[in-house]
């Protein structure tokens, strides 16, 4: 019997398809520092791992028996994919699985912004009751979706899945993609009927400059994708969203736009110095926060789990 550790959790879904394949699955949250001696002790055959564990050259090299690391999510920045591989070791990971939970938080983001949600649940615990009529004066100016135009960068799953729930809105989206430079989108409805929408590609700096809202879903970058230049050829009073990775959005730079109102909010699910975010971004007002939890649903835990045990199952079964 195999034996697997989900060191950041699996799903039950995963775990029962996993046991009746005949896996034994451990659950066991292991402290980075005693992975190893927990994988060899253990004779773990497929270490199954999130955003928190961190797999890199050191780990592989002292578990020679590891035959398979498993993400669940689409990233794989916190493994070292390259050496595993070289050391004959399976990597896998559940690209769809979480597209539709990430694309609804960060319309959570959009509609907390333009509604100012962020902001007010911060302020009406604390004066509420005292200055209540002040506190709809400030909130007082929101703004709709419908009819905005939505400037999508990184036109993979992710992408796509958040497009979907645009058109599904009414607002017109535009993207910019290195490898995609057309699409189709088919929008479902909950009766069987469908449409599907054609949408070409456009060139950075016209997304920027015609979008109302940004959203970013590229993977990690070596340099920022949005930073001082981009946020200063952005329609004034524009919305930023970035629920893809820390890194791809200079913060410093965020916080002077959102500071001098040429961004007039920003819906942040990751950052540069996560898991410790800088307390700038943490205090600005206008910056609705979340700790990372994209794929954080009780549906994309559970695809994910029978993602990651199907593929199991084929691999090392």
């Amino acid at each position: 019997m195999k034996t697997i550790l989900a060191n950041d959790g699996l799903s039950q879904a995963g775990i029962e398809l996993l046991e009746k394949s005949g896996f034994k699955v451990l659950t066991t949250k292991v402290a980075q520092e005693q992975l190893t001696k927990f994988i060899n002790e253990n004779k773990i055959s497929a270490l199954l791992v999130r955003s928190a564990t961190q797999v890199d050259k050191i780990v592989i090299d002292e578990c020679p028996d590891l035959e398979l690391i498993g993400r669940g999510g689409v990233g794989m920045d916190n493994i070292d994919v390259a050496h595993a591989k070289s050391k004959g070791i399976h990597v896998i990971n559940t690209p769809a699985a979480s597209s539709a939970s990430v694309a609804e938080l960060v319309f959570a983001h959009l509609f907390s912004g333009v509604r100012f949600l962020h902001d007010a649940n911060r302020n009406m615990p604390l004066d509420g009751d005292s200055k209540f009529k002040q506190l709809k004066k400030s909130y007082g100016n929101g703004l709709e979706l419908r009819g905005k135009t939505l400037g999508i960068i990184g036109f993979g799953r992710i992408g796509q899945a958040t497009a979907k729930l645009a058109l599904g809105l009414g607002m017109k989206v535009i993207f910019n993609d290195h490898h995609i430079n057309e699409a189709e989108i088919n929008v479902s409805f909950f009766d069987g009927q469908s449409l599907t929408f054609p949408i070409k590609g456009r060139a950075m700096d016209e997304l920027l400059s015609q979008s109302d809202f940004i959203t970013v879903h590229v993977p990690a970058q070596n340099g920022y994708v949005l930073g001082k230049k981009e946020f200063g050829m952005m329609k004034k009073g524009a919305g930023v969203v970035n629920a893809s990775r820390g890194g791809v959005l200079d913060e410093v730079a965020l916080i002077e736009a959102l500071d001098s109102g040429q961004l007039s909010f920003a819906g942040l699910d990751v950052y540069e110095s996560e898991p410790k975010p800088e307390i700038r971004v943490l205090m600005q007002p206008k910056i609705s926060l979340t700790p990372h939890i994209g794929a954080a649903t009780i549906e994309a835990q559970g695809r994910i789990g029978l993602e990651l045990g199907q593929q199991i199952i084929e691999l090392i079964g």
